[in-house]
Parts: structure tokens; sequence; C-alpha cells
């Protein structure tokens, strides 16, 4: 019996993994969450009920409401359930917010993944894999965007600390022999999404008759990654931990692994399509016409994304598939559902 512990374990990507991994039965997760109020804690609350409706044997699942911040409760977990494998998704999430309030940024982004890695050292997990952002790639303009690029240069707090917490991860992967995989998430979208994600906030004023703000003035570009591929793609990391690259040269850096048993990997649609191509297939499937304004550039925002995921396919041998008019249909029939529109 495998003890996986899931910490943002109600958050959107946290939930669906979750729920993922309860259906392989052989599996004991532990969750971890502080649901706090960056966004409804309701459905917060509701993700993590839809995650385990189907479990039988409630022994397969432990939760705890409780901070990355908090290395005493950490601590006192994983001394509980010594996990063979760690997902660390909890973080502080959000571009634009990190203007607004740095210190929650520096406290759960920073600290916490400290306390995290600290844990992991101490109680010998075999594996952690953890949630990295293609935030980190900032004002790069080469397209698409590869492990190998450069990301010295975030364009926001946000990405700073994706940026920190790769390089955390590898001081420790190379000083205590810990496997860990980064995986860089590409705009993730589907249902039980963020409210504070493009995909909610377009599908909430189009079904209410209120604006859509389209920052620079629609010349926009995303690889939007529907939920149940980056869900797949990170179960399967679960089982296959970061090895030494024996190949690995210290004179050419490849970034993507290294001397230490580490790895860096972008997981995306490999499918970018433009921000106003995404607003008209979500007005079809929602059955009504969005009202558009056009607006500057935002600060913290870059133009366009768009992941190469060739090393995540060599990897795990695993390609995202989701068409995005698949994944916004899927998306737009939860949305009606869940909020009754």
């Amino acid at each position: 019996m495998r003890y996986i512990l899931v910490t943002g374990a109600a958050g959107f990507i946290g939930a669906a993994l979750v729920k993922r991994l309860l259906l392989e039965r052989n599996i004991k997760v532990i969750g971890i969450d502080n649901i706090n109020n960056y966004y409804s804690p309701d459905l917060k609350k509701k993700r993590l009920n839809n995650a385990i409706t189907n479990l039988n044997d409630k022994n397969l699942w432990k939760f705890y409401n409780t901070s990355i911040e908090n290395q005493e409760n950490l601590k006192k977990i994983f001394h509980k359930f010594k996990p063979n494998i760690v997902v660390h998704l909890a973080a502080q999430a959000g571009v634009r917010y990190s203007i607004e309030n740095p210190s929650a940024y520096i406290q759960s982004n920073l600290v916490g993944f400290g306390n995290i890695l600290e844990m992991c050292r101490e109680f010998k997990v075999e594996n952690l894999i953890y949630a990295s952002s293609s935030s980190v790639y900032g004002g790069n303009t080469k397209l698409p965007f590869k492990e190998e690029d450069s990301v010295d240069h975030p364009v926001s707090l946000y990405a700073a600390t994706k940026k920190s917490n790769e390089l955390m991860a590898h001081s420790y992967s190379h000083l205590f022999n810990l496997p860990v995989t980064g995986l860089r998430f590409f705009t993730v979208y589907g249902p039980w999404g963020r409210p504070d994600m493009a995909p909610m906030i377009f599908a909430d004023a189009i079904l209410n008759n209120k604006e859509i703000k389209i920052f620079n003035h629609g010349e926009m570009m995303r690889d939007f990654t529907y939920i149940d591929d980056i869900v797949e793609a990170v179960f399967r990391c679960c089982f296959k931990p970061a090895s030494i690259d024996k190949t690995f040269d210290t004179n050419k850096h490849f970034k993507s692994s290294s001397f230490a048993p580490y790895r860096i990997l972008n997981l995306g649609n490999s499918n970018p399509i433009k921000l106003l191509k995404f607003i008209d297939l979500l007005e079809k499937a929602l059955g009504k016409e969005a009202k558009k304004t056009y607006l500057p550039m935002q600060p913290g925002d870059v133009v366009s994304t768009n992941s190469d995921t060739s090393k995540l396919e060599t990897w795990i041998n695993y390609k995202p598939k989701i068409s995005i008019e698949e994944g916004i249909e899927k998306f737009a029939e939860w949305y009606l559902n869940y909020f009754k529109k």
C-alpha cells in the first residue's frame, strides 16, 4: 500500500488528482489544504466532496486543514503517515494578485515550499512532484517554450517564486539524493476551475451580461490545457521518480535534467489559440454572446504561451490530447449545471 500526500488537495488540480488517485484503490491519499479565502472556500469544499463521492473504503483518504507554512503540523502528518510520494500543489496562485499582496507569495510559495522540501528530506520521501508554472518563461518571445530556455527574467513575483522553487528543489535533490520533478503547467482549465482564471471570469460575464475585459486589445495567445490531461500526466509522474541524467554535460547545462535526480518538464497542450477564439468557442457552448471591452496589456502578463512537451512525452509516454473544442464543451456543461444558469 502506497501513501501519497497531496498538498493543495482542495485546489483545482489537487482535488482532481485526489479523485484520480483514489480510483486506484491500492493507494492511501493524505490531503492537506488550508481552505483559505483567496476565492470561495465553499467551492473548494465541494471539489473535495466530489473527489471522494464514490469512495467505498474511507480508510484510503485522510484530510488535514492546515497550512504548509505550519512546519509543526506538517511534521506531525509526515511522522504519522511517512508518505512514499508527495505531490506538492499548494501555493498562493495568481499573477495579478502577486502585485497587490506579495507577502502571501513569500510565505506560501517560498517558506511553505521550503517546509515541504525539509519534510521530504527528513522522512526520506521516494518521489516529490511539485507545481511550477509556464509563468517562469517571463519575457521570452521565442515559441514554443522549451525547458532549456532561459527563465531568468520573470515579469511577476508569482513567476519569480516558481523559478525559486525550481532552484530550491535542485539543491535538495543534489544534497540529499531526493528525486524531484517540477511540472510547468500551461493555463489549466476545465470543470471545478478557479474563479480568478479567464474561463470562469468569462463564463460569469457572458451569462450575467457583464463586460469581458480583453487585455492587449485581444492580441493574446494561450496554451490552454484541459484538467484531465494535467492530472493524467501528474499521476504518471508519481510512479516515475526523476533520475540522474548520466549524459548530463556540465559545460552545456541542459536545464531540464541534472547530475542530480531532478527533472523539469513542460505540461501543456502544445496547441495555443488566440484568446478571442477561446471566447468565441465559449460563447457558442454557453449559447450567448459576450460583451467585450478591449484594454491595454496588464502588468505581469505575457502576450503568448506555447509549450514544447516532447520531453514530457518521452518521460511518461503521454501527450495531452483533449482538444480545446471538447474541453470548452465539458467546462460549459459543468458551469451551467453548477451555477444552475
